[in-house]
């Protein structure tokens, strides 16, 4: 007999739950555990940053004219421990847990148990009014807003104008990954990608995917039983095509198996630089470089951006999403000033101020309308754009498993086959969530 959805659905969200309490098995329960509070006092714990979330923690609190403090607390650098961290404090009933900053990809596995306060419907309404998509989408599971988006985050391509003009290239359109491969091989020159086995694989996938019209996961609702994945598909199969050619053909340097986001940086900017995906810090980072004299003028000045490849000329790329969205913990003993606080955080003064100090871009279309955004990211309208397309990574509560199973099968990415890579991952990644295998 079949499973309703709302059975599913059920099962679901007590498995989910099972699977993230039982993180806190052999650890001291760590409800109470946090920060000490007076009433009005929050905590929001954020991901490492260059101050900008204490600063606005600071300017919410003066401006809310005492009707709350927000207090930070530093979560670990990397995603994984961060999810880890709030996992188990989530789980144990941790009343502390007032604010958080969390990755898009882990908001399914943290809303399926119902360790996330409901949004209330006027700040749902109040925070997501002239939103890019892309970042919608990454607040949203079962299609109810469960976060609220603060800054987004999308790869663009940037490339060396001396190339595209040499290989023959328009960049006023679109172009392809088939066309900047060739421009690779026929110029000498490397792409930059994130071949290493980490997280930006999952990112790269999951965006060649969803733009050959795919998705990773078929139904993100279905239990770890019946789960099905879309990657032994069409899409699939075109994306693993792309890894292998840039693999197998050296188009991606001698250092593309360990190669990540920094690592792709570095190469772009050396002579061997053609095409690159990766995120609005290379800008900045790139501008910083020149300043201090380690990097040619000539350098910036050759470097061009548009959006994320495309897998076919008459498709729009799903460029990768990523940024934060603030959650609310279920047990904080402040939902109501907290939900006051986050409106606050995500205004839209203080997204563009924070993209001008911290470089992280707004998840609110108004935001780029600051005049100093443009001065500081020329490309900032290409980085709008892309977020309006951007899909987010598998929204599945198994997100964990889903992701490692593809690093541990698409890596390196010159062992990719495009006619058995896609079914080998789907079959180890469906074995792994029946537990019949381990990651």
């Amino acid at each position: 007999m079949p499973i309703s959805r709302r059975t599913r659905s059920a099962v679901n969200s007590r498995r989910t739950a099972t699977v993230v309490a039982g993180m806190v098995m052999g650890t001291l329960v760590m409800s109470g555990c946090g920060p000490a509070q007076s009433d009005n006092a929050l905590t929001w714990y954020i991901n490492p940053d260059a101050g900008g979330q204490a600063a606005i923690a600071q300017k919410c609190s003066e401006e809310s004219g005492g009707r709350y403090t927000i207090e930070t607390s530093l979560l670990p650098s990397d995603a994984a421990s961060q999810r880890e961290q709030l996992a188990r404090r989530l789980a144990a009933g941790d009343s502390s847990l007032d604010i958080m900053s969390l990755d898009p990809p882990f908001i399914p596995e943290l809303a399926e148990p119902g360790f996330l306060a409901p949004v209330p419907d006027d700040v749902a309404q109040s925070t997501t009014e002239n939103v890019v998509e892309g970042a919608l989408a990454g607040a949203t599971w079962k299609d109810e807003l469960v976060t609220v988006p603060f800054w987004a985050n999308t790869q663009i391509m940037w490339y060396r104008k001396s190339v595209a003009e040499a290989a023959g290239l328009d960049m006023s359109k679109p172009v392809t990954w088939d066309q900047i491969m060739e421009a690779a091989r026929t110029q000498d020159k490397s792409l930059g990608v994130q071949g290493a086995q980490a997280e930006s694989m999952t990112v790269w996938v999951n965006a060649l995917v969803e733009s050959a019209g795919g998705s990773i996961i078929v139904d993100p609702e279905a239990t770890a039983d019946t789960i099905e994945l879309g990657l032994d598909s069409d899409a699939g199969k075109a994306a693993a095509d792309v890894i292998s050619t840039i693999g197998k053909d050296g188009l991606g340097g001698a250092g593309l198996p360990t190669q990540d986001e920094n690592g792709s940086l570095i190469a772009f900017q050396g002579d061997s630089g053609s095409f690159m995906v990766n995120y609005p810090f290379v800008w900045p980072a790139t501008t910083a470089a020149v300043e201090a004299g380690t990097l040619d003028q000539a350098v910036l000045d050759d470097i061009g951006w548009g959006v994320f490849p495309r897998m076919s000329e008459d498709q729009e790329a799903a460029p990768p999403l990523g940024g934060i969205n603030l959650g609310v913990g279920a047990e904080s003993d402040n939902p109501e000033l907290a939900y006051e606080a986050v409106q606050c955080i995500v205004s839209v003064e203080n997204q563009s101020e924070y993209f001008v100090t911290n470089g992280n871009p707004p998840s609110n279309t108004e935001a780029y309308e600051d005049p100093r955004i443009e001065e500081s990211f020329p490309m900032a309208e290409t980085i709008r754009d892309s977020l309006q397309v951007a899909a987010p990574r598998p929204q599945t509560p198994f997100y964990n498993e889903v992701s490692t199973g593809i690093q541990q099968t698409w890596a390196p990415p010159s062992a990719v086959d495009p006619e058995n890579t896609p079914e080998t991952s789907s079959n180890f990644i469906t074995s792994v969530l029946r537990g019949e295998q381990l990651l």
